[in-house]
């Protein structure tokens, strides 16, 4: 891994210089990315199931209300035997091996899912599509100003925007545009990561990031 840059842009698009980026973060191979996507899958799979909430439910037989009395006695009828109205054959019977309540959640690490960011935030960084744009929409929101800081750098691909919580005018700025998704530093995942065309942050939510991001290793030393 070696140390990069990413680009910084203005208001307009206008060029601002460049930030210096951890290895640790942004700076892993594309080899290495290559060879960890069953890794990166695994915990895009999780998210997505810890998101499912899993009430589905169906009423079986011993649930459906009636069907207390044997239909009809056991033999001599030439009917098919039958115990309740409300076994599964009837109509309005009970279901079969239907959906119960459960939990889908799955026991994902916390190493597991830093890795999986490390990933996908060094494939795109890679790929050029990683920057940092300093929006400049001052006191009063302005989606007209976010607009026009996000375009010359992302045209019009979908982008995840990464603010710090300090950032409230940025987020109501660009909370509207369709192609983003924001969210501010300590809610960044590998599937927010994964679904977008290119990652932005803002300076502030750029610092949060790796403040919080870098801080535990410092400590461990």
């Amino acid at each position: 891994m070696s140390g990069i840059t990413l680009n910084v842009s203005g208001a307009t698009g206008e060029s601002l210089g460049t930030v210096d980026a951890p290895a640790g973060l942004f700076g892993v191979s594309a080899e290495d990315v290559q060879s960890h996507v069953p890794l990166i899958h695994q915990v895009v799979i999780a998210q997505l199931a810890a998101a499912r909430q899993g009430t589905h439910a169906a009423k079986n037989r011993s649930a459906v209300s009636g069907g207390g009395k044997k239909p009809w006695k056991q033999k001599g009828t030439g009917r098919a035997r039958q115990g309740s109205i409300r076994a599964p054959q009837w109509v309005h019977g009970g279901v079969a091996h239907g959906p119960v309540p459960r939990s889908y959640d799955q026991r994902t690490p916390k190493k597991m899912k830093a890795a999986a960011l490390r990933y996908v935030l060094s494939d795109r960084a890679n790929a050029g599509r990683v920057a940092v744009v300093d929006f400049a929409v001052g006191d009063r929101p302005s989606t007209k100003k976010a607009v026009a800081a996000l375009r010359p750098v992302v045209g019009e691909g979908f982008t995840t925007v990464v603010l710090s919580r300090d950032n409230i005018n940025e987020w109501l700025s660009v909370r509207n545009i369709p192609t983003v998704h924001v969210l501010f530093a300590d809610q960044l995942n590998t599937y927010d990561v994964v679904t977008a065309q290119f990652v932005v942050f803002s300076r502030e939510g750029f610092d949060a990031f790796v403040a919080a991001r870098t801080e535990p290793t410092a400590k461990e030393a």
